[in-house]
C-alpha cells in the first residue's frame, strides 16, 4: 500500500533582488487551469436540521421546503483540469445506496448521476488521476463507490484515482463518534487503503497535488475538514465542503444541526471569510440547490454575503 503522508514542500515566494534572480511566477501564469461543476446525485433533507437553530420563518425564505420539511440539496463536486491532468474535489453521496436507504437519506436518483456528469462533459471513470475528499462522510464520498447491484460488493468507480484525504479525518472515519457513526460507510476505508492510491495529508500541501492547492482544516462540523484552496488569477477559489454547505450558510449565525460545535464553526467561518474578502476569494458550494459560485462580500453591516454568483461554471480560467 502506498500511502503519502509527507508534505509537499513549500516554495519561498518572497521576491528576491531582481539582478540575482526573477521572481518565481505563480502556477496558473505557466499553466492553463479551469474549473468545472459536476453535479451527483441530490438529496432532500429536513431543512430544520439543515438550518439548526434558525426559525423556519426564516430559512424557508432561501430554501422553500416541500410537503414534509425537506429542503432540496446538490451534491456538487469540482473538476480541475491542469498541466494535462483531472482532479476532482469530493464525488458526492454516488448510488451505492440499497433502495430503503435512499429513501431514508433523501436521495433523488438511482442512478450514479456524477459518472453520468463527467460523461456529459467527456470525463470517464478511468480518466480521473486525484480525487481529494474533505472527509469521509457518506454524502462526500459515496460517489467514488459504484452504483449499488444487489448482492454484489462496494467497489472503487474510479480505477486510476488517487484519492487525498486529510489525516484528522481519515483518523475520524476509522473510529468514529457515535453521534455520526451513521454517517461513514462501512467497509470504504478498507477498499481505500487496499487500493494502494491514497495519500493521507497531514499538513497543508498534498504531494499528489503539487503547486497551486493547499488545505485550510476546520473541525466546527467534523473533525479535520479538508477545505482545498486553488490559486486561479482572479483570486483563490475554495471548496468549502460543510463548514459552508451552500450561500444561505455564509450568514455567520447560520449552521446546520449536523454540526459537531457550532460555536467553532462560526469562528472558523468568519476567520475564513474575513481573509477571502480581502483577497478577492470566491467560495464553491456543493450542497446550494442553485449556486455554484461566489465572490465573499460584506454589506453595509458588515455581514457576509456573496455577489458575482454563478449557478454553473464551465472551464473558468479567471
Amino acid at each position: 500500500m502506498r500511502i503519502l503522508a509527507e508534505r509537499a514542500q513549500r516554495r519561498a515566494w518572497q521576491p528576491l533582488p531582481v539582478a540575482r534572480v526573477a521572481r518565481p511566477q505563480p502556477w496558473y501564469e505557466a499553466h492553463v487551469r479551469t474549473l468545472t461543476s459536476v453535479l451527483g446525485n441530490s438529496q432532500r433533507l429536513d431543512g430544520g436540521a439543515m438550518f439548526g437553530n434558525a426559525p423556519r420563518a426564516l430559512w424557508e425564505k432561501w430554501i422553500p421546503p416541500d410537503e414534509k420539511n425537506r429542503i432540496p440539496l446538490a451534491c456538487r463536486c469540482l473538476l480541475v483540469r491542469d498541466a494535462g491532468r483531472l482532479v476532482l474535489l469530493e464525488t458526492g453521496i454516488g448510488a451505492f445506496f440499497e433502495p430503503a436507504l435512499r429513501e431514508r437519506y433523501g436521495v433523488v436518483e438511482d442512478q450514479h448521476v456524477l459518472l453520468e456528469s463527467l460523461a456529459a462533459d467527456g470525463v470517464r471513470p478511468e480518466d480521473v488521476d486525484v480525487i481529494v475528499l474533505s472527509h469521509l462522510h457518506f454524502d462526500h464520498a459515496g460517489g467514488a463507490l459504484a452504483r449499488h447491484e444487489p448482492g454484489a460488493p462496494l467497489r472503487l468507480v474510479f480505477p486510476r484515482a488517487t484519492f487525498v484525504v486529510g489525516a484528522e479525518a481519515w483518523r475520524r472515519a476509522l473510529s468514529p463518534h457515535p453521534r455520526d457513526r451513521a454517517s461513514f460507510i462501512p467497509g470504504l476505508s478498507d477498499l481505500l487503503m487496499a487500493s494502494g492510491r491514497l495519500e493521507i495529508v497531514e499538513g497543508d500541501r498534498s504531494a499528489t497535488l503539487g503547486e497551486g492547492y493547499r488545505f485550510r482544516l476546520s473541525a466546527g462540523h467534523t473533525p479535520g475538514l479538508l477545505l482545498t484552496e486553488i490559486e486561479m488569477p482572479a483570486g483563490p477559489v475554495v471548496f468549502v465542503a460543510d463548514l459552508i454547505p451552500g450561500r444561505a450558510w455564509v450568514h455567520l449565525p447560520i449552521t446546520m444541526g449536523y454540526d459537531r460545535y457550532p460555536e467553532l464553526l462560526i469562528d472558523e467561518k468568519a476567520a475564513l471569510l474575513g481573509d477571502l474578502e480581502q483577497r478577492g476569494g470566491r467560495l464553491f458550494f456543493t450542497h446550494d440547490p442553485s449556486v455554484a459560485l461566489g465572490k465573499v462580500a460584506r454589506d453595509e453591516r458588515g455581514r457576509y454575503h456573496t455577489v458575482d454568483e454563478a449557478a454553473e461554471l464551465h472551464a473558468l480560467a479567471a
